[in-house]
């Protein structure tokens, strides 16, 4: 479980390079590209940062490549704008929960239409 200090670190982090990448980096590899959380170690010395591509697989390894480009500009810029001793190294991840959470209701959709067919063979109300 993080720390208070922990989620402090990754809340300003989160909010900071989301305001970088809206306003200031023009890679149009990221464009279509949102910051969806950002996981500090507890020694404060590595970021996970977890995005988000509208798009397939081809996207996704635009946008990470991308990012992984920009990483020395984007630590550089958190470290003029956040009173931080040591801005965490940032690694990028494709965050996929979204990807996992549609599947989880794919699969309980299924489960209810095998449960209750939709099929008339059984009495009707009133019979």
């Amino acid at each position: 479980m993080p720390t208070r200090r922990q989620q402090q670190v990754s809340e300003l982090i989160h909010r900071e390079l989301s305001q970088l990448l809206l306003r200031e980096v023009r890679d149009p590899r990221l464009a279509e590209m949102t910051i969806t959380e950002v996981r500090v170690t507890p020694d404060l010395l590595l970021a996970r940062v977890y995005f988000t591509v509208l798009g397939g697989a081809e996207e996704e390894k635009a946008a990470r490549t991308g990012l992984e480009s920009a990483s020395g500009y984007l630590r550089g810029q958190l470290a003029a704008r956040l009173s931080l001793r040591v801005v965490p190294e940032l690694t990028f991840e494709v965050d996929r929960s979204a990807e996992y959470g549609r599947r989880i209701d794919q699969l309980l959709d299924e489960i209810s239409t095998e449960s209750h067919p939709d099929d008339d063979t059984g009495p009707t109300p009133g019979d």
